[in-house]
């Protein structure tokens, strides 16, 4: 800016000496033409002229709330994290190894559906708690995040009950609550804690009016704001049957994923549910905690039987 300031100066003490001399200098002289090209004040003008152009382009980038996503990394918070080896599949153990290749599977088909239909906004949900719709978002999310260069943004929106912090040994707060309560800004309440591309918005402090604060616009505003910048956004919602706010979420969402719990949800519950959504892309249904009789061969077997004892939040 200093080299603008400096030519700007001089620009205005050459006209203030033209007028002295009586000259007459009209507005095109201030800028370069063919019969100017060689003028060196005209130039130094021109490129003053570009640069607050260059910066008042930059102001209205900035004002229309792209992110890059390096400048979020710098930003925002890098706790450390202590990963929970009993709800998290991708650990080092053989189990973990085994109950991964569930998720893998269902990172395939979702990229399948994402090749026919824009799909980057992912909502999880179940028609009661305890199914296990926290255990599939975490592990999801960790399942797409190790492909090469994969970006994803995991969200805690059950904020009646938030518990996705729990998997991974993450602070809870500053979350979504202090954002949508305009107390901190996306870069305050995003989390990356380990050495990969997972990225994490914790609930936040306790409040007690989650449906209104869901309702308020910040909600749609921070996946505006976010999207552009991760390869999949995966919100964990509260149960859509006791309370509405998953089919709120699932107005800013592109697809939702339903998780049913095998031998424990009832199917007139799991029918409720579909019907609550059916007016929204309901992207596939998770059964979850499958067990032996149900799998398919011994490999299967073992991944499912994981699934079943890992988790029911």
């Amino acid at each position: 800016m200093s080299r603008i300031h400096d030519a700007l100066k001089k620009a205005e003490h050459e006209r203030t000496s033209a007028l002295a001399s009586g000259t007459t200098v009209s507005p095109d002289d201030r800028f370069p033409t063919e019969s100017t090209a060689g003028d060196q004040s005209s130039i130094a003008i021109a490129t003053a002229t570009e640069g607050l152009r260059s910066a008042a382009s930059m102001l209205s980038f900035a004002s229309e709330g792209y992110l890059r996503f390096d400048d979020l990394m710098a930003r925002c918070a890098h706790p450390r994290w202590e990963l929970d080896p009993k709800v998290n599949v991708f650990n080092n153990g053989s189990t973990g190894a085994r109950g991964a290749e569930q998720f893998r599977t269902l990172r395939s088909r979702l990229y399948q559906l994402r090749s026919a239909q824009s799909l980057r906004t992912l909502l999880v949900t179940s028609a009661v708690p305890a199914e296990g719709k926290t255990f599939v978002a975490s592990n999801l999310a960790q399942a797409i995040v190790r492909q090469p260069d994969r970006r994803v943004l995991i969200i805690d929106a059950d904020l009646r009950c938030p518990r996705l912090h729990l998997p991974f040994g993450a602070p809870t707060s500053p979350g979504l609550t202090d954002y949508l309560r305009g107390e901190a800004d996306e870069a305050a309440v995003i989390q990356n804690g380990q050495e990969n591309n997972l990225c994490l918005i914790a609930g936040g402090n306790e409040v007690t009016d989650p449906s209104e604060l869901l309702a308020n616009g910040r909600f749609a505003a921070l996946l505006k704001r976010v999207t552009p910048v991760f390869d999949w956004v995966i919100v964990d919602s509260a149960p859509c049957l006791p309370v509405a706010d998953s089919t709120l979420l699932a107005e800013y969402c592109d697809a939702i994923l339903l998780v049913v719990r095998a031998n424990v949800t009832p199917s007139d519950i799991a029918q409720r549910a579909l019907q609550e959504l059916q007016n929204r892309n309901v992207a596939g249904v998770v059964l979850n905690a499958v067990e032996e009789n149900h799998m398919y061969g011994e490999y299967y077997y073992s991944a499912g039987k994981y699934l079943a004892d890992a988790t029911k939040a």
